[in-house]
């Protein structure tokens, strides 16, 4: 959280000009009780040299000022203090801790160093995902390896844009929840955004005591030319002093192999002195998951299987060669074929059918 420091000065100089209510009535001489105010309301009673009502008006008028002016920079010193506090906070100088409830899923909010409950995850049924069977398969033995506690490793699913790749992590996510099985821990989902990565060392140090295995992922992530933030992220993976805790994995999607444009890339080995280290520099990140999956464009007969597991799956009676002439024609409308392309059309076909998916 950036607050910034309020200044007393400024604070000050804002209030002279607030409207303030005239108050008259008799000045008490000073004494050793006087406080500041009624000593500077003294010394402006003694320098008037006067002692009717309006100079008693003025000279009070001027003690409000100076008592308001008091009490604001009392005020304007507690701002800085609280400000100085968060401030202190968010470079890490007091520790924060988190805690988990009864839901198996989070949202990582950065900005107030906590985790919030995702009570309901859009996920679709495991079995619904089409095309992916590989994945599917090498992502299930990673990460039923790291529920039990076992070694396993970050993941990197990258290829084709809605193809199911953060469709399968959530799916599986749910599966393995699902199962109850006493030889795996708790397995927790917890999404972060791609413009809070250099937040996931905090993230890891809260969770790295909790009793659960943390599956932390990243969305589309990838970066543009002048970004730095995948120099912390390599370190955070692989390589750093500190390390990453074993309670926590992390797996992301993108569209890009090595999570950077290929432009990026060709750049840097045209510009630089030692073209062959410049690429290494820039595709080092993506060396750092252990596991990559690739995915790609599907087959007309894949996106048809698709379709028609969908439709099954939410009760859609509709003739199949009906069914498949119409996904086919939604696909060349679309310009591509894929399972998010194949759940639109179905979920069009559903309204069509005064049906809810």
């Amino acid at each position: 959280m950036n607050l910034p420091i309020v200044r007393a000065g400024w604070l000050v100089k804002a209030l002279m000009n607030i409207p303030y209510k005239d108050v008259s009535g008799q000045i008490e001489p000073c004494s050793e009780k006087t406080t500041d105010g009624q000593r500077n309301l003294c010394w402006l009673y003694a320098k008037a040299g006067q002692h009717n009502q309006a100079a008693i008006t003025k000279f009070n008028r001027d003690a409000w000022k100076l008592t308001y002016l008091k009490q604001m920079e009392n005020i304007a010193a507690a701002i800085n203090r609280v400000a100085q506090t968060l401030e202190d906070r968010r470079d890490g100088a007091s520790a924060a801790s988190v805690e988990l409830g009864p839901p198996d899923a989070y949202f990582w909010d950065a900005e107030a160093d906590r985790l919030t409950p995702v009570q309901r995850v859009s996920r679709v049924p495991l079995h619904l995902l089409q095309g992916i069977d590989s994945q599917r398969r090498q992502l299930m033995a990673n990460t039923e390896q790291f529920a039990r506690g076992h070694g396993a490793n970050n993941v990197l699913l990258w290829g084709a844009r809605g193809m199911g790749k953060s469709s399968l992590v959530k799916a599986l996510h749910g599966d393995i929840q699902g199962r109850k099985d006493p030889s795996m821990k708790r397995l927790v989902l917890v999404e972060i955004n791609r413009e809070d990565i250099s937040a996931l060392p905090r993230l890891m140090r809260l969770v790295c005591d909790l009793p659960a295995q943390f599956i932390l992922f990243c969305d589309d992530l990838s970066f543009d030319a002048g970004e730095t933030d995948y120099k912390a992220l390599k370190t955070i993976l692989d390589g750093g002093l500190e390390g990453r805790p074993p309670n926590t994995l992390f797996y992301a999607t993108s569209n890009r192999r090595h999570l950077m444009p290929r432009e990026m890339i060709e750049n840097e080995r045209s510009t630089a002195i030692n073209p062959g280290e410049a690429v290494h520099e820039k595709i080092s990140l993506s060396d750092r998951f252990g596991l990559w999956l690739g995915f790609h464009n599907c087959s007309q007969d894949e996106f048809l299987a698709m379709v028609r597991g969908y439709a099954d799956h939410y009760g859609i009676t509709l003739d199949k060669k009906e069914l498949e002439k119409r996904a086919i024609e939604w696909s060349v409308t679309r310009g591509a074929r894929s399972g998010r392309v194949a759940i639109q059309f179905v979920r069009q076909i559903a309204g069509e059918a005064g049906l809810s998916l």
